[in-house]
């Protein structure tokens, strides 16, 4: 009875002993099946090939097919710097049309009518159209002078005689100008254009902002 009873209280100390042993033991790892895409189709294996290790990927569990983890695509310096970029840029954009939508909500509690609005585009109308009339004569003024220049130069050719340094610079400097400010004339007149279809813009938002949303 003795032997029995030692027995039985040895193998009482020795249970905990091998549920702590089972316990401890390193769990087999999963087995995993791995999608990824290729060339435009979708393409499944239990090993993932070395040209597939920086795509994006999903890793699935075998024995269940639920999906243990996702993986992005790992992208090159180039590209992960043009994504930057697209980002930044999507941003800029973001942020310019959040403030075109301010500048159109004080646009329509500013002006209390139409007439309003109209009046407050008709003075920059004016400031523009003065501009045009002033680089007007000037392009006029300037081509007549350039004209007297090229006479004089041509009468001394026909005359057989050589046209001076003076009136050669003189002729140079005028068309530099004339240029110059058939330049400035250009972007007033598309600075004039711009306007007419940015009022049509402004009325048409004004009313949309102004006249309340129906049911």
């Amino acid at each position: 009875m003795k032997i029995h009873a030692m027995l039985a209280i040895a193998a009482l100390c020795a249970l905990p002993v091998a549920v702590q042993a089972q316990q401890n033991r390193p769990a087999q790892a999963e087995k995993k099946l791995y999608c990824w895409n290729e060339n435009g189709r979708k393409v499944c294996g239990d090993a993932l090939p070395p040209e597939a290790v920086d795509a994006a990927r999903t890793e699935l569990s075998v024995s269940s097919g639920r999906p243990l983890a996702r993986f992005d695509e790992q992208l090159s310096p180039e590209q992960r710097a043009a994504a930057e970029e697209a980002q930044h840029q999507a941003r800029i954009a973001a942020n310019a049309e959040a403030a075109r939508l301010r500048r159109e909500r004080a646009m329509a509690e500013s002006y209390e009518t139409e007439a309003d609005l109209r009046n407050a585009f008709g003075d920059r109308i004016v400031l523009v159209d003065e501009g045009l009339k002033t680089s007007r004569m000037g392009v006029a003024n300037l081509r007549q002078s350039l004209v007297s220049l090229l006479r004089q130069a041509n009468d001394l050719e026909l005359q057989g005689k050589p046209v001076g340094k003076a009136l050669a610079s003189s002729i140079r400097a005028q068309h530099v100008d004339l240029l110059r400010q058939q330049a400035i004339m250009r972007q007033q007149q598309e600075e004039r254009a711009s306007l007419d279809a940015e009022l049509e813009h402004a009325i048409e938002r004004y009313h949309a902002l102004r006249t309340p949303a129906r049911g």
